[in-house]
């Protein structure tokens, strides 16, 4: 489907879908700049994207995939793609491979996660298939055991992995386990998670002789937002030429940013996405500019909406709601989510707020009610890609709150960004 212009995307929305309708209803006919429109609150906009009685979409759903976002709780995220708009974006995002090195011939091991409506393996499936260059697709998920991708990488001389950040690692340990090294791999791209330097060591000596890359930047319910931007930083992304238009937003005025170095919150429209219109979406993650023009941006974290641990999704709300089910005395009274590293993995702490000592039971039956309802996390620590859950109870004025505004901060992230 060709984009539209924004002014027509616009108008499309709020004459064809009653979230938008309702979200414009006081906008004058023939809007066409960006910053006149609010910005989508994210609790309303998943509220009105339920099935049956459907008030986000624009059109019936007949001829569209669906794709679940990673594990949220209560509403759940199911974000639906008509064929053309899915065949555009893997397409866009295809293309963006190439940017990140991908060449013909290349032999890709895709390691992304499968099943479960999760969009990942799929996604980078249909790009690869739809990529601008010949590519031998070796579909081997997320799921396959360390060992058994490192026998396939020297079966098939494979020359690209593709994978979360995590995936990647762990296949590197376990070719260095057994004294080798992988030397036809010329490239791992990564996507899902940022990289953190952290892991270079351990990939390199796995692989000595590949590259590293962002394959990209995208999520299931935002869908297509910035494409890699080839150098040594591979946080820095583009938005999608007429495709995607991204701002970065100041957290306390709600202005656009629009000097380099001054970090907000990534909000995305997209241009060609119309059954479930994208206009002005948060997208979760913090960037800054990193030229005058304000075209490339460098990925710097999470905002306070969610925390992602490794590619485990935590919404604030989710896990919010999660922990009071489970807290039916209402001993907590307060939540900070606090993102780490250490080890060379990700971990997460609930910092939980409590006027006096909390039942000494409490704090297990919650991280069981978080693993239950999240069950990705406790099989990502199984698997030796994330330290468990842990919970450190405070009094209420313990609590990291924002310099400028005086709030709690949702999500503290303590992880190095660099």
């Amino acid at each position: 489907m060709p984009a539209k212009s924004l002014r027509d995307l616009i108008e499309f929305a709020r004459r064809h879908s009653p979230f938008y309708a309702e979200v414009y209803r006081d906008l004058p006919d023939g809007v066409s700049d960006l910053t006149r429109l609010p910005i989508v609150d994210q609790k309303a906009f998943w509220a009105a994207n339920t099935f049956p009685d459907n008030r986000l979409l624009t059109g019936p759903l007949t001829d569209a995939g669906v794709y679940a976002s990673g594990g949220t709780t209560g509403a759940p995220k199911f974000s639906p793609w008509t064929r053309t708009e899915h065949a555009d974006s893997v397409t866009a995002f295809g293309a963006g491979m190439v940017r990140a090195g991908l060449k013909p011939g290349h032999r890709v091991a895709n390691l992304f996660s499968a099943g479960e409506m999760y969009g990942g393996f799929l996604y980078i499936e249909h790009a690869l298939h739809n990529a601008p260059v010949e590519n031998v697709r070796l579909p081997i998920a997320c799921h396959a055991s360390d060992d058994s991708v490192a026998d396939l990488i020297a079966y098939f001389g494979v020359d690209v992995l593709a994978g979360p950040p995590m995936k990647l690692a762990s296949v590197a340990e376990a070719v260095t386990a057994r004294g080798q090294v992988a030397d036809t791999v010329e490239l791992l791209l990564f996507a899902g998670d940022l990289l953190f330097d952290d892991l270079r060591p351990q990939l390199a000596k796995a692989f000595p002789g590949a590259g590293i890359a962002s394959l990209g930047y995208a999520s299931v319910d935002a869908g297509l937002v910035g494409a890699p931007v080839p150098g040594d930083d591979v946080r820095v992304h583009e938005a999608f030429a007429d495709r995607t238009l991204v701002e970065l937003i100041d957290d306390t005025t709600g202005d656009p940013i629009t000097v380099p170095g001054v970090r907000g919150r990534v909000v995305v429209t997209n241009l060609f996405r119309t059954l479930m219109p994208i206009i002005r979406y948060p997208v979760g993650d913090v960037a800054e500019w990193t030229d005058a023009d304000c075209r490339a941006f460098r990925l710097a974290g999470r905002t306070d909406e969610g925390a992602r641990v490794e590619t485990v999704a935590m919404s604030t709300e989710a896990i919010r709601a999660v922990l009071v089910a489970a807290d039916p005395d209402r001993a907590m009274s307060g939540m900070q989510m606090v993102q780490r590293r250490w080890n060379s993995k990700d971990g997460l702490l609930l910092r939980l707020a409590c006027a006096e000592e909390p039942p000494p039971e409490l704090t297990q039956r919650l991280i069981d009610a978080v693993y239950a309802a999240k069950p990705l996390y406790p099989q990502s620590v199984e698997e030796g890609l994330i330290h468990p859950l842990e919970v450190e109870w405070v009094r209420p004025s313990e609590l990291v709150l924002h310099p400028r505004t005086g709030k709690v901060l949702q999500v503290v992230d303590e992880r190095p960004h660099s």
